[in-house]
């Protein structure tokens, strides 16, 4: 349920009205001050809150009934875009983000070289993987805790914040430490758990979308993250399990558009997880701005045949500085900003 109110109400009946609502029936007060519109959102058991009587309060103008399970992660609750802030970068505004960096980190030497190219080639933010949750447990699992702190000496020379993925609660503290926003994974798309920990968290989240799940449950994990108190939350569309076998995954453009009308939370689309082939990921990365992404999330790597994880899908930083030219063009086309 929300209660949208009438223009001019001063935040201190708001707070009074929240106050009142939270005493009496016993739920959670959810308020957005928005440029134009204040409302308050009520979240838990509203069946117990009688329509009739919250419409008849004073400051109330009138009350919008929510069907969808989601409640904070909503536009309804929450009609203006969210923007989320990362050492600075802002993610969700006019500006197109640009997030890049290796499938894995593999050395000192590597992920410097790397950031200091993907900065010179426009991105914003540095990903790099350092825990790697892979399919083969023989396959490279990461250089772990030594892979965070590498990154971090990379994003003290570069200035670009860091994006790393977390795979277990346990990993909390060191990410507190050494990154500067947290990537969930697809495969823990729907790790409860993990994601009650990292709404708990001061840090962004970049939440990915499992491969095998729907818009509205990637909105429900979401609905996770931002019940434990963490706002900052940023969606990516990596691409979904189809039986096409010509790419890794199917990339789910629709899903930029359908999220942007259902959410307030920014959308991010990986390329590189959807295409699998570094030949495509360049149309694919285009395609998205021009379905209205907030950021794209890049693999680049200094020497792809000798990665230790995904290189057919990386791209060199060349052909990354390629793609950021045209994207540039892309989002001048469609007012925005790269």
């Amino acid at each position: 349920m929300i209660l949208v109110l009438k223009h001019g109400t001063t935040r201190d009946k708001v707070d009074a009205l929240c106050e009142l609502l939270e005493g009496k029936y016993r739920i959670q007060t959810n308020p957005i001050f928005g440029s134009e519109q204040t409302v308050v959102g009520l979240v838990g058991d509203t069946s117990r809150v009688p329509e009739r009587d919250v419409a008849g309060l004073d400051e109330v103008d009138r009350v919008v009934k929510v069907q969808e399970p989601y409640k904070r992660a909503n536009r309804k609750f929450h009609p203006e875009d969210t923007v989320v802030r990362v050492r600075g970068v802002e993610i969700g505004g006019k500006r197109v983000v640009m997030c890049a960096g290796p499938c894995s980190v593999e050395s000192r030497d590597q992920i410097a070289g790397i950031a200091a190219a993907v900065k010179d080639a426009g991105a914003s933010l540095l990903r790099g993987g350092a825990f790697k949750p892979r399919t083969s447990p023989y396959a490279f699992q990461g250089l772990k805790a030594e892979g965070l702190h590498y990154l971090k000496e990379a994003r003290d020379a570069t200035g670009l914040p860091v994006v790393s993925e977390i795979t277990n609660p346990a990993q909390m503290d060191l990410f507190e430490e050494y990154a500067d926003m947290i990537q969930v994974g697809a495969r823990n798309m729907q790790n409860f758990e993990l994601l009650k920990e990292v709404g708990r968290s001061r840090l962004p989240v970049l939440l990915k979308r499992g491969f095998s799940n729907s818009v509205q449950e990637l909105l429900m994990s979401a609905e996770y993250i931002l019940s434990e108190g963490n706002p900052n939350v940023v969606l990516c569309e990596r691409g979904i399990r189809t039986f096409e076998t010509a790419t890794r995954n199917t990339l789910d453009l629709s899903a930029i558009p359908v999220l942007k009308a259902r959410t307030h939370l920014p959308v991010f689309v990986d390329p590189s997880h959807a295409a699998g082939v570094a030949a495509y990921v360049e149309p694919l990365a285009l395609a998205a701005v021009a379905v209205g992404a907030d950021g794209l999330e890049i693999e680049v790597h200094d020497c792809p045949k000798k990665a230790l994880s995904d290189g057919p899908q990386q791209l060199l930083p060349e052909q990354f500085a390629a793609l950021v030219a045209k994207a540039r063009g892309i989002a001048a086309a469609i007012g925005r900003e790269l």
